[in-house]
């Protein structure tokens, strides 16, 4: 069995490794505000950023544009140059490949599955439009599996000539811990629940069993 790789190991080298005569250009899926912050920091410096927001795995839609729109309004504070590219909602259709999964506990299949499909989706349009690095901001969080999300991208990297994956594990060095800081001094919305129905559906029996 594969002994697990030190992916912020591997992402601080290829920092290092950049040519420090331009930027080169990054596609950056981003999930909510909260797990954009850290990422942000650590990636400003460093790249000419696009982020993305490509998550109609959420549920419902008000949370889904709550989400959006808090993101929208911290970049707005903290850069208001950086491009968001929105992809239209639609979670009922999205929801069809997690279906048969739908019994599982977080963290397993159905995640994994749900990973690929945004990871895939942005991939290609990250390769379609020349961008060259891309990543998601989901390491950020202590409920997803840096080495899922890794291994997916770099599966996804083979499949694509010019874009190359940004290996990343942004909750490592106390990652997660400073995003509650920056999150506090924002005042910003942070969610209850991972975002898809069925963890929604999980977080309701949670607060009705606790009311």
């Amino acid at each position: 069995m594969e002994k697990n790789k030190n992916y912020q190991k591997i992402f601080k080298n290829t920092l290092l490794e950049l040519d420090k005569t331009h930027k080169p250009t990054l596609l950056l899926h981003v999930c909510c505000g909260p797990c954009f912050t850290i990422p942000f920091e650590e990636l400003k410096d460093y790249f000419d950023m696009t982020v993305m927001f490509n998550n109609s795995n959420i549920y419902p839609r008000q949370e889904h544009d709550r989400r959006l729109a808090e993101l929208k309004r911290y970049i707005s504070e903290v850069c208001p140059g950086i491009k968001v590219i929105e992809i239209a909602y639609d979670n009922l259709t999205y929801n069809q490949d997690l279906i048969p999964f739908a019994d599982q506990a977080e963290g397993h299949e159905r995640c994994r599955v749900c990973f690929r499909k945004r990871l895939s989706y942005g991939f290609d349009y990250a390769e379609q439009y020349n961008f060259d690095y891309y990543g998601t901001v989901m390491t950020i969080s202590r409920y997803k599996n840096a080495q899922d999300l890794n291994s997916i991208g770099e599966e996804l990297a083979k499949k694509h000539l010019h874009t190359k994956w940004l290996y990343a594990d942004f909750k490592k060095d106390n990652g997660y811990e400073k995003s509650l800081l920056l999150i506090k001094e924002h005042q910003m919305y942070f969610q209850e629940y991972c975002g898809c129905l069925f963890s929604y559906q999980k977080y309701l029996e949670k607060k009705i069993k606790n009311t």
